[in-house]
């Protein structure tokens, strides 16, 4: 469960009017690299997510209150954030923005002594030059080149705009925060959805490799990953469905994937809840698409991931 949770703190922390209550394939571009939505809201008022939630408060929330300035728990409903290849980096912040935490960014920006106010149409933006030697809580930030400086914008209401490039932050300011999508490309990234959506996350793999460094067989030989935690009445739902053009590949590793599971389950040293977890595990193949679900009563969730 290592990797649960650190894949969940990454998407809060490792990165830092429609406002989308999930997200669906058409409504990223076809040129994007990866993306993630986190919804904060369904996590308050779902049965299940409200314990995710209550983790997220203990395991990340705190940390970025003291690091950034920003009260997650008070100011922020939703995340969401991509890259695509014309575009750079987006991400969107939509939630009730105190002006104390539009204060404490600009504050920041301007402490860098490269803090450049500029207008589009009498949308007022930022630009803050980017720091090649820039750390991120003791690591470097390498994502989609953050070192080069950003733009941001307070300028919509209940929303902070972030790109990394002007094109796009006057792109977002005119269509007031909406990004424009693809209509369901061919080649559009893979999208899981659900009815009470909490986090939505997917990623080209060689973009996931060149980024992240994750080394991973099972990873490596798929070309698409995406993963959906959702709630399902009181449940937490995790799927996570990789994609390769041969069906051999996805043939392959679901036999890896089931082999795991095999094996493990009947590790005597393995928690209580880490054997649930596994025995609730599907693994199903449906052409050139492998999936991995399990449903579980939130409680043995969190319990996992402590």
């Amino acid at each position: 469960m290592r990797t649960m949770r650190l894949i969940l703190i990454f998407l809060l922390v490792g990165i830092p009017s429609t406002l989308w209550a999930d997200v669906s394939a058409g409504d990223l571009p076809s040129t994007t690299k990866w993306y993630f939505h986190v919804n904060f809201e369904e996590m308050r008022r779902t049965e299940g997510g409200q314990y995710l939630y209550s983790w997220l408060q203990d395991e990340a929330f705190e940390d970025i209150r003291e690091d950034v300035g920003v009260d997650f728990d008070k100011e922020v409903d939703r995340i969401t954030g991509y890259a695509a290849t014309d575009d750079g980096l987006v991400i969107v912040v939509a939630g009730d923005i105190s002006q104390e935490t539009k204060d404490k960014v600009l504050a920041m920006g301007a402490a860098t002594g490269s803090l450049d106010k500029l207008e589009s149409d009498g949308d007022t933006y930022f630009f803050v030059k980017g720091d090649e030697d820039a750390h991120f809580n003791g690591g470097h930030v390498d994502i989609d080149s953050l070192a080069n400086g950003a733009y941001f914008s307070f300028a919509l209401t209940d929303k902070i705009i972030v790109t990394t490039t002007e094109t796009m932050m006057k792109s977002m300011l005119a269509n007031k925060g909406k990004i424009i999508g693809g209509k369901n490309q061919s080649d559009a990234l893979i999208v899981l959805s659900a009815d009470r959506n909490l986090i939505q996350a997917g990623m080209s793999t060689n973009d996931f490799q060149e980024h992240f460094g994750w080394n991973s067989n099972i990873i490596r030989n798929a070309d698409q990953v995406a993963l959906l935690i959702a709630d399902e009445d009181g449940k937490i739902v995790i799927e996570a469905q990789l994609v390769a053009a041969d069906k051999d590949i996805i043939d392959s590793l679901a036999s890896i994937v089931r082999g795991l599971i095999s094996l493990q389950v009947f590790n005597d040293d393995l928690d209580p809840e880490i054997t649930e977890f596994l025995q609730n595990t599907s693994v199903n193949v449906d052409g050139n698409r492998l999936t991995v679900r399990v449903s579980l009563d939130p409680e043995t969730l969190i319990t996992a991931l402590d």
